[in-house]
């Protein structure tokens, strides 16, 4: 079988794709784009957005991935901030943020596809380019392939998602071959992504994020086979798996807890046989939900721990999952980990403390427009983002909860995502989020958002008295709330903030 990329009925080998992306640098190429430039994307998983991060690849520019749930004032920051010379990005999409759009940004057109329209119920008018919009197809079709040889590669300019603040864009200096090589190894290693062509990778993690980035276009550089899923539902997921016999994919844990609420009949109903390698990131995994996915899937399940600025520095197979419930792995080979107390001084094994990383293989990075920021996060060669944990005597490393997401109750310090963990192992429970609200008497409170399966009967006091069974009882939230639908990404991360700051702006603070 031809390798390419196959989305819904539409299919587009590798060789296309590459022809294309080489046409479509030497179009970028005409209209100014050269080494250290930008070139933005805001699109849907799909055969441009390939070919666009190749296009800019060669021409040693930054592909600027931009999650497409922003605004029209969150889009223009990130395009004023890495001073973008182009805009990628599918028709559905463009009404929305076409305000924000600097002037002197070329706007490239990518009609929504039929797998795509449908899937976000995008009305027919809105899938095509507007009258007179260029589209990259039409751009690609009339350019040639530039005479320059590739240049070193910068890879994604990635936009990290803060609790406070401007996202920062993650700049990294040119790749050198070496680092390039030693990198390829590593993704074999840690994610089994090598050159095999009886490997089917799906993609359903949205590329704007940093790991589906690097896993879709890692996939790409291997010519792997590779099926997009337009959007994440439990089981056409597993209708996907069953007929393109799928081996390797890269999901977050909250498509976990979905596919374990499928009945046991659907989930009896596919053929999962072919999966080998699964790997999962991104979030905190419940050990109580890792274990119920190896014994449904077997040991294929694999997870890894670091950043956007750091890449893979801690990993753990399905067996050491089992083994240490609740760790995100040990150290890698070449990586690097410390966990400091206030003062920057390492703790103890078994003791809490800020955790400060560097991975194996990757080039330097700096905050775009921002070293001061860069500065604030190191500790020597090391940077954190904010995650708090200790280390046990075996080595293995376990994550209390983000910094930032610390809940401080009478100077307790109270970690969300251990409360999280519990909670969504509750009867009736489908999702649910955990953080601190103001509280005159202790500073902050707890508060439990939770979106209920349908059908289901619970309420707060149901939930407290869950909680009690299993946690202390200064961990029990206050205050229990009920949603339908918890607003998240379509990766399925819960945008918490937007929970969160109505409770703190009346109370005219932020901590």
């Amino acid at each position: 079988m031809t390798a390419g990329v196959t989305s819904g009925e539409r299919f587009r080998s590798w060789a296309d794709i590459q022809a294309n992306a080489a046409r479509g640098a030497g179009g970028l190429a005409r209209l100014g784009v050269g080494e250290d430039d930008s070139v933005a994307l805001m699109l849907r998983n799909d055969f441009a957005t390939f070919e666009v991060n190749m296009a800019a690849g060669q021409l040693g520019a930054y592909a600027v991935p931009i999650n497409w749930h922003f605004t029209a004032e969150e889009t223009g920051y990130i395009l004023r901030d890495c001073s973008a010379k182009v805009l990628v990005i599918h028709a559905d999409l463009l009404a929305a943020v076409a305000s924000g759009v600097p002037a002197g940004v070329e706007v490239l057109v990518v009609p929504t596809p039929l797998e795509i329209g449908d899937a976000y119920n995008v009305p027919g008018e809105r899938r095509e380019a507007p009258a007179g919009q260029q589209t990259w197809d039409s751009f690609v079709a009339a350019s040639e392939p530039g005479a320059a040889p590739p240049k070193l590669s910068r890879g994604s300019m990635i936009y990290t998602s803060g609790t406070t603040g401007r996202p920062k864009g993650v700049r990294r200096q040119p790749s050198t071959l070496e680092l390039q090589a030693a990198a390829a190894a590593e993704v074999g290693r840690y994610w089994g992504l090598v050159a095999d062509p009886s490997i089917v990778v799906m993609m359903n993690g949205p590329m704007y994020h940093s790991a589906p980035a690097a896993y879709g276009m890692s996939s790409a550089r291997l010519g792997l086979r590779v099926v997009l899923q337009p959007r994440f539902e439990a089981e056409d997921m597993l209708r996907l798996i069953d007929r393109h016999r799928v081996s390797h994919m890269h999901i977050v844990p909250t498509m976990f807890v979905r596919l374990l609420r499928l009945p046991a009949e659907v989930r009896k109903r596919y053929d999962l046989s072919s999966l080998r390698w699964i790997t999962h990131g991104a979030a905190p995994c419940a050990p109580a939900v890792k274990r119920r996915m190896i014994e449904w899937w077997g040991p294929v399940i694999n997870e890894y721990y670091g950043a956007t600025e750091t890449g893979i520095v801690v990993w753990h197979d399905s067996e050491e999952a089992l083994r240490k419930p609740g760790t995100v792995g040990h150290v890698v080979e070449g990586g690097v980990l410390r966990i400091v107390d206030e003062q920057g001084r390492d703790v103890k094994r078994g003791e809490v403390g800020e955790i400060y990383l560097r991975g194996p293989h990757l080039s330097e990075f700096t905050y775009n427009n921002d070293d001061a920021k860069r500065r604030e996060v190191a500790l020597g060669d090391l940077v954190t983002v904010g995650d708090v944990g200790y280390q046990d005597a075996d080595g293995y490393i376990f994550l209390c909860d983000r910094k930032r997401d610390m809940i401080i109750s009478g100077g307790v310090n109270i970690y969300p995502a251990e409360i999280e963990s519990v909670l969504i192992q509750m009867p009736g429970v489908r999702d649910c989020a955990v953080f601190g609200i103001p509280d005159e008497e202790y500073g902050e409170q707890i508060c439990a958002y939770v979106e209920p399966l349908a059908g289901a009967a619970i309420d707060g006091a149901a939930v407290r008295v869950f909680l009690g069974e299993h946690l202390a009882r200064y961990k029990v939230p206050k205050v229990v709330e009920f949603s339908a639908a918890l607003p998240r990404e379509d990766s399925g991360k819960i945008f918490k903030r937007k929970l969160r700051a109505p409770y703190w702006a009346r109370a005219g603070r932020s901590i």
